[in-house]
């Protein structure tokens, strides 16, 4: 009875596929190699006793859960987590993929769908940046259960000094989440059985960017706009002095997509009527 009454709500509309999305049983993902994907937070902050606060940022490889980096930071701003970044990619090379929320700085929250500093960063060394829908912590959510975690084990009820103490123990803890402790998602394995270092490693320099001989490589101003076919657009403030490509849809015509190396910036179709970025 109750498959013939879903069957007759489907047939007269009445239940829309986001409704029917929502009521699929929830299945866990993961990627299916280390380094496919990692995921990045700070988890969330507390007061230390002499040094102010601190914001532990975390890195979580989604394949292995394997916490790659776990850093006690009194800043939260790009330099901050690109010296942290670089000394995890230093140690375990570089990933395929990043995902992050839509805060700072991985994100620009001021100006929605534009690239940040650090991610333009990440961007030219070969690694693809993504976020995590609004209001979807899920997207990260080995993460937010390693913060979790992270939470009960270390900080809860806890009070610290400075950061070297926290330091200490956060080492102290990663060493047995990711080498001791059986992990129920991984059959009761531990993440150390299953991470191995990336083969793609940290270059000395940033690589040039280098396009396509059909793009059109685009000099980006200091107020992060470029002009395009009369258009006037807006791309992002950190890629000023930067080069892009403006590169040509095949499949549509008087439509162009802007690129940052490998990474889609945005879509114009010169179809649509002007608007003042």
């Amino acid at each position: 009875m109750i498959v013939a009454v879903h069957s007759i709500l489907h047939r007269h509309g009445l239940i829309s596929p986001q409704a029917s999305d929502n009521a699929t049983a929830w299945q866990r993902f993961e990627h299916a190699e280390p380094n496919a994907l990692w995921q990045i937070d700070f988890k969330g902050h507390f007061e230390t006793l002499r040094q102010g606060r601190c914001s532990p940022l975390t890195v979580l490889d989604d394949h292995s859960r394997y916490n790659v980096l776990l850093h006690a930071c009194g800043a939260t701003d790009t330099g901050t987590v690109q010296a942290c970044l670089r000394q995890a990619f230093e140690r375990y090379g570089l990933p395929v993929r990043i995902n992050a929320d839509n805060g700072a700085p991985w994100g620009s929250p001021r100006e929605p769908g534009q690239v940040s500093e650090l991610a333009i960063w990440l961007i030219r060394l070969g690694i693809r940046v993504s976020y995590s829908r609004p209001h979807h912590p899920q997207t990260n959510g080995k993460d937010e259960r390693f913060h979790r975690s992270l939470k009960a084990e270390v900080l809860n009820g806890r009070s610290f000094h400075d950061f070297a103490q926290v330091q200490a123990e956060l080492e102290r803890w990663r060493v047995i989440y990711n080498q001791q402790r059986p992990h129920e998602a991984l059959g009761l394995a531990t993440p150390i059985t299953r991470y191995r270092p990336s083969a793609r490693r940290l270059p000395n320099t940033l690589p040039p960017l280098e396009y396509g001989p059909d793009d059109t490589v685009l000099r980006v101003q200091s107020n992060g706009r470029i002009r395009f076919k009369g258009r006037r657009l807006r791309v992002s403030k950190a890629l000023y002095k930067l080069d892009i490509a403006a590169r040509a849809r095949a499949d549509a015509d008087d439509i162009y997509e802007f690129y940052l190396a490998h990474h889609r910036l945005m879509t114009l179709d010169l179809n649509q009527p002007e608007t003042t970025p």
